[in-house]
């Protein structure tokens, strides 16, 4: 089994990286695999609506978000982290996400998913709500823990004194290991997730 945990922030070892590593940390300690990666920080465009992804597959943008999506095709879970920026995560997670779920939706389904964010002080129950919308269109168990999981420091080593922080990450890791053993036993035994109905309305008819 093999998880991504994928750093939404600018800084490759920032705060989020820091709380990322112990989710990790307890995640390898039940022998699941796992692959942190960083988004980068250079320019990375926004969907543009073209639907050309229904056509094709993948965004017409070949950069990460594409090689992500491969990634994410044989991957049993995910870990999104993010910086909290005026209560919301980062631009630059929020387009890579737009992108990687529009255009590659099911390599998600039905795979536990985790948010996790590092604030200063707050914003980080707003922005935990805003990346678990990702997860929830998409048929995706949410793995929770034992308080929010978000950390709080303005650096990694401040990160590192929030004790409490660092338990709600490596407690997510547990849970998310749980899950997927389940969900595992699950298909050995002939339980396989269900077949979703798929209706699309709007509110004019």
């Amino acid at each position: 089994m093999r998880v991504l945990l994928v750093n939404g922030s600018s800084r490759k070892k920032g705060c989020t990286s820091t709380a990322l590593y112990e989710v990790e940390r307890a995640l390898q300690e039940e022998e699941i695999e796992t692959e942190q990666l960083f988004i980068g920080n250079e320019v990375l465009p926004d969907c543009i609506a073209c639907r050309k992804c229904k056509e094709t597959g993948s965004c017409i943008f070949h950069d990460v978000v594409n090689a992500f999506v491969e990634k994410a095709k044989s991957a049993d879970g995910f870990v999104f982290g993010s910086p909290v920026y005026f209560a919301h995560p980062s631009g630059r997670l929020l387009t890579f996400m737009d992108r990687a779920f529009y255009s590659g939706g099911g390599a998600f389904a039905f795979k536990p998913a985790a948010a996790v964010l590092s604030a200063r002080r707050a914003g980080t129950t707003a922005s935990f709500d805003v990346i678990n919308k990702y997860f929830t269109i998409c048929s995706m168990p949410v793995v929770s823990s034992t308080y929010w999981n978000h950390v709080y420091g303005q650096q990694p080593q401040e990160v590192q004194m929030d004790k409490e922080g660092l338990m709600t990450m490596y407690n997510i890791g547990k849970n998310m290991a749980w899950m997927l053993k389940c969900i595992d036993l699950g298909k050995r035994h002939g339980l396989h997730h269900p077949e979703n109905q798929k209706i699309l309305t709007n509110f004019m008819r």
